[in-house]
């Protein structure tokens, strides 16, 4: 088993090149980031967790900013996002933007994607909610043309370019891995087009049996990594005794001393339960 950390990195909590350097230095495995562009102040989808929305989402920085921050001090740790929200974002400079961060981190990126649930922040991008999953589906399958041809070229209902010189390419061949994030919606676009399923605080209970439907629709063993695990002994020896990869233990967006302090706790449970 595999342990990483998942959190928002904001402007007023630990900087990502004192979280990168921490989490290396703890043994554990990963650094997977969210991302949000902007929260609509008139806003009519809910909050999936329920409530008021944290602060955290109005304030977090760009992943690729940030995620090349923490490259340049690590040399060891994976570098994700957790997740990148496709539907909001143009597919050419996110294919360059995952590919640069490939390449600074010597091959460590690794590319959390999902469609997303904040409708207002979507519209203002100009997607249109109702047909998000179609559009995620033709991006992905646009970026991968654009990491492995020299002459890359697309032509679908949503996505459109004739051939184009896209460098750099990923360091990672054929591509940095696509962990698919979502839940059992998004099994045939994790079958179809990802390399991992990113299962986001789904309890042990519910996720064993999730992993045999996807790997029955998917047709191989998909590996599966856990989103915002909390540190509980009892839930993580439950995880433990699942086919899962790696689990990503939530962070709370915090000042560098309090960050520290979580961090200590989660690499005393990574090597109790590795």
């Amino acid at each position: 088993m595999k342990f990483g950390v998942a959190t928002f990195i904001t402007d007023q909590g630990i900087a990502p090149t004192a979280l990168g350097r921490a989490i290396e230095e703890r043994g554990l495995d990963s650094l997977f980031i969210a991302e949000h562009t902007h929260i609509p102040v008139d806003r009519r989808s809910p909050y999936p967790g329920g409530g008021e929305l944290p602060e955290i989402y109005y304030r977090t920085l760009d992943p690729f900013v940030a995620l090349s921050a923490a490259a340049a001090v690590t040399e060891r740790i994976l570098l994700g996002t957790g997740i990148a929200l496709v539907a909001q974002r143009d597919p050419i400079l996110t294919a360059k933007e995952v590919a640069s961060l490939d390449l600074v981190s010597g091959g460590r990126a690794v590319f959390g994607v999902g469609i997303g649930w904040n409708r207002e922040e979507m519209e203002n991008h100009g997607t249109d909610p109702r047909t998000r999953g179609r559009l995620v589906d033709e991006r992905l399958r646009a970026m991968r043309e654009l990491w492995t041809k020299d002459k890359a070229e697309f032509h679908g209902e949503f996505v459109d370019f004739d051939p184009v010189y896209c460098w750099p390419k990923p360091v990672q061949r054929p591509h940095p891995p696509l962990f698919v994030g979502g839940g059992e919606a998004a099994f045939h676009r994790v079958a179809d087009l990802g390399d991992a399923w990113l299962a986001i605080s789904l309890p042990p209970e519910q996720l064993g049996p999730q992993i045999d439907r996807l790997r029955s629709i998917a047709g191989r063993d998909v590996p599966v990594t856990v989103y915002g695990v909390a540190n509980k002994p009892e839930i993580i020896e439950q995880y433990t005794r699942l086919d899962v990869e790696r689990l990503l233990f939530y962070l709370p967006t915090k000042p560098e001393a309090e960050t520290l302090s979580y961090l200590d706790r989660f690499a005393d449970a990574a090597e109790r339960f590795r």
